[in-house]
């Protein structure tokens, strides 16, 4: 910063703070090699849609084979256990809407307290992979382009990002992709965005587990899930519940800084 006993020269070199807005070199600007992650989700997008991935994952397909699935794990559990994973994975990087189906499954083919281990890992790293591959191809663009209003939101949200995104987590309202994305444009690190996801879906995929360690009997029974059940007020009212509570230490914050500048009050 130049001193004021010095004079301006209006030739001279953008100071650091102006680097500090542009990013850097590159910084602001599409390129190819920054949209090439994202583009392969798309692309895995439309691929799956076109061949039918959908109707593949569906509850009639599951029950016509659910034997042989059941024989499977028992044959090679190991196998079933990774297989399972990595397609969790895969339908969640794709935000393929075929997660709910796939927590009940997994519930069914493991157990409740395995289910809930195997999808809470399948969907964290899914979610990972879109949140690295958004953070990747878009944030340097929009931080460069943010004007003050988008500036001050992505600081907010940055400092209690965990709090945020129990939030966000746990409340059945947002899909489960944009929470994914959102994060990942205002610059919450990745860490936080881990520790978020793993802990805010363990309720929801608990009920869906639950769900899918009786589903045998509701096959039995010529019924099928309702997926509908979490927005049941003896579910429901819990979860809310805790994320009453993860806003908590929020809410403490922004009280202390209001006190703060108001210290008459």
């Amino acid at each position: 910063m130049p001193s004021n006993s010095q004079p301006t020269h209006p030739t001279s070199p953008p100071t650091a703070c102006a680097s500090d807005a542009t990013g850097g070199k590159g910084r602001g600007h599409f390129t190819v090699k920054r949209l090439f992650p994202v583009a392969i989700l798309v692309l895995g997008l439309c691929a799956a849609w076109y061949f039918g991935a959908t109707q593949f994952l569906s509850f009639d397909t599951f029950r016509n084979h659910r034997a042989d699935l059941q024989h499977l794990v028992i044959q090679n559990p190991v196998r079933s256990v990774i297989g399972f994973i990595l397609l969790y994975i895969l339908v969640v990087a794709l935000s393929l809407p075929a997660g709910s189906m796939l927590t009940i499954f997994g519930g069914f083919l493991f157990g409740v307290t395995a289910g809930t281990i195997y999808v809470v890992i399948g969907a964290t790293l899914g979610a990972m992979i879109v949140y690295l591959a958004a953070r990747y191809a878009f944030y340097d663009y929009m931080h460069a382009k943010a004007g003050n209003a988008l500036r001050k939101m992505q600081e907010g949200f940055a400092e209690d990002a965990l709090c945020y995104l129990m939030v966000l987590r746990l409340v059945p309202l947002f899909p489960f992709w944009l929470v994914n994305l959102v994060p990942a444009l205002l610059g919450v690190k990745l860490r936080a965005f881990l520790i978020g996801t793993i802990i805010g879906i363990i309720p929801g995929t608990f009920v869906y587990v639950s769900i899918g360690d009786g589903l045998g009997a509701l096959f039995d029974q010529g019924k099928m899930p309702d997926f509908g059940i979490i927005f049941e007020p003896r579910i429901l009212t819990p979860i809310i519940g805790l994320a009453i509570l993860a806003m908590i230490p929020v809410a403490y914050k922004k009280y202390r800084k209001h006190k703060a500048g108001n210290p008459a009050s």
